[in-house]
């Protein structure tokens, strides 16, 4: 407290810090961790000539279904938040505004390239994947067959162990939307640490 019990205001610390390409930087005296969030969802129909939806991919696999997603690129929303939740750790421009959906160069674009383009960034501030951590909602297909083959993936696509990488799936029992088959929702979580601490544990 302050003066005559007033509250005492808490300044953000400024750090001697680098901004690439919009970023934020690691430099010493930061937080020893950054954590993203990655959020996408897409909506779903039937394949051509019924519908326009796209190969169901997910995770950078893909997955026999009646139906896939109605995006831009490939329509992967598993690597799409993946990519949100790297660059929303580095505070760098997100996935829409990296690779907007009206640029003709990204039209069916495998989504990998913009999970490696993230993983570039992240590296290019001097920090590492701890892990990526994400949930997939949607009521079918089944994500259980294919989440060892999704994580090797990711794993691949991120540089670091697939120990790193964590996949669940989870429906919606019915309700709305996602619940009725109609779209796919996915949440990421990633924690970033500085790479020079690699060398002392050994680790991706």
């Amino acid at each position: 407290m302050g003066r005559a019990g007033r509250p005492t205001l808490l300044r953000r610390p400024s750090y001697p810090v680098d901004v690439l390409h919009g970023g934020i930087g690691y430099a010493p005296g930061m937080p020893a961790y950054r954590i993203g969030h990655g959020f996408d969802l897409h909506r779903l129909e039937a394949l051509p000539p019924e519908g326009e939806g796209r190969p169901f991919v997910l995770g950078g696999v893909p997955i026999e279904h009646t139906a896939g997603p109605v995006g831009h690129s490939d329509g992967d929303a598993l690597l799409h938040a993946v990519t949100d939740a790297l660059l929303g750790a580095i505070g760098a421009p997100d996935i829409g505004q990296l690779f907007p959906d009206d640029d003709p160069r990204h039209d069916g674009q495998d989504s990998g390239v913009f999970v490696r383009e993230a993983v570039r960034r992240v590296a290019a501030r001097g920090l590492r994947i701890e892990n990526i951590d994400a949930t997939v909602i949607c009521q079918r297909p089944k994500i259980g067959p294919h989440a060892t083959a999704i994580c090797e993936r990711i794993a691949e696509l991120a540089e670091c162990s697939v120990d790193r990488v964590n996949v669940k799936g989870k429906t919606h029992e019915g309700v709305d939307a996602v619940g009725e088959g109609r779209a796919i929702e996915v949440h990421v979580v990633t924690l970033l640490t500085p790479a020079d601490d690699r060398a002392k544990d050994g680790s991706c």
